[in-house]
């Protein structure tokens, strides 16, 4: 059986959270606490190419924020 994130004959999702990280998730299956769907359903191939389009600063946002000197980043 092929691993659920690595089999390009089913379709995904992008996900992203609060800290807008991104993630690609299988169609189909429950979407995790604290993410949302943001992209798909799609190929794995288009999901993972608009992750990597959108997703240019793998900071997290709130370290983003402190590095920039905002101060309405929580401790």
């Amino acid at each position: 059986m092929p691993n659920a994130f690595e089999d390009d004959s089913r379709e995904y999702l992008a996900l992203c959270n609060d800290e807008e990280q991104y993630s690609i998730w299988p169609h189909g299956n429950a979407v995790p606490e604290g993410w949302r769907v943001v992209y798909g359903p799609e190929s794995r191939e288009k999901v993972v190419g608009h992750i990597d389009r959108v997703w240019t600063d793998m900071r997290p946002k709130s370290l983003r924020h402190a590095q920039a000197g905002h101060e309405d980043v929580p401790a």
